[in-house]
């Protein structure tokens, strides 16, 4: 049974899952090389639990032990758990590279597991020592409050592996999908079209983001896509796009927007920086 979870990465999404896991009563290792992300991530959590301390939904001693079971980490080798979650840059050799660095720190039934959006899981756990242990586990943001947790198996990972991590998400109070390694897995691939054909609509100036977002929420949907974005990031939405995009051999349904790119490459990634399709 997972008693300690290691959480490599202490940015938006690492920070969530950390503060997600120790609400529920997991010890909490959140490493990060940045010793500056890490402070960032503890001032962040710090005040979520407070903010759940002034509106009565836990008590002061609840949130005076949830932030005690976190133990922030800048040396790899205090990164001893049961599960390593890791939430780092989208990019498959810097994953890989972690991964093989904590199999030389952990015990040999440590579970590894990538919180990639839409990278092949697959082509990760090859490179990985024991790719039987390697899954994924992708959370939503913020994890604190989202409930779908998307456990991706590849061929190569065995039983235990998979149990554990859905074992660990229930005990979390997360709801568990399971798919086979795929392109976008299951919700990003079936969401492509709902940004994209939003982008699409914005292009051809058919009408602006607002409209678009006012008009979607009011058919239903919790969230707007230009307002998603920007919660979510437009450099990890647009990473995400083209990830798909390419490994289904580029259709054109699914071309990334241009105006997304120009967003990425201003930094206007919305939330994050203050600025994406709308200001903060």
């Amino acid at each position: 049974m997972v008693e300690t979870i290691c959480i490599c990465g202490a940015g938006t999404m690492g920070s969530s899952i950390a503060q997600a896991a120790a609400q529920h009563h997991f010890h909490v290792i959140l490493y990060d090389v940045s010793k500056g992300m890490l402070d960032k991530a503890r001032v962040a959590i710090d005040s979520n639990v407070q903010t759940l301390v002034q509106k009565n939904k836990i008590t002061a001693q609840a949130g005076t032990e949830i932030l005690d079971r976190i133990q922030f980490v800048s040396d790899i080798n205090d990164c001893l758990a049961d599960l390593v979650i890791e939430a780092i840059v989208e990019k498959p050799e810097v994953k890989v590279s972690l991964f093989n660095q904590l199999a030389q720190v952990n015990h040999s039934e440590a579970v590894f597991a990538t919180n990639t959006s839409s990278l092949s899981v697959t082509a990760i756990a090859k490179q990985v020592r024991n790719p039987e242990r390697v899954a994924g586990m992708h959370f939503f943001n913020p994890a604190t409050i989202m409930k779908l947790v998307e456990v991706v198996a590849t061929p190569m990972t065995n039983q235990q592996t998979i149990d554990t991590i859905v074992e660990t998400a229930r005990r979390m109070d997360k709801t568990t999908v399971h798919c086979q390694d795929a392109p976008g897995f299951i919700v990003n691939h079936v969401a492509r079209p709902y940004y994209l054909e939003a982008l699409r609509l914005a292009e051809q100036g058919v009408t602006d983001f607002q409209t678009i977002d006012t008009l979607l929420e009011a058919s239903g949907f919790k969230m707007g896509p230009f307002r998603l974005m920007d919660l979510i990031g437009n450099d990890i939405n647009y990473a995400v796009s083209c990830q798909v995009y390419d490994a289904l051999d580029k259709p054109a349904r699914l071309q990334p927007s241009p105006i997304q790119h120009e967003r990425v490459e201003k930094g206007e990634l919305g939330r994050k920086t203050g600025k994406g399709y709308y200001e903060y």
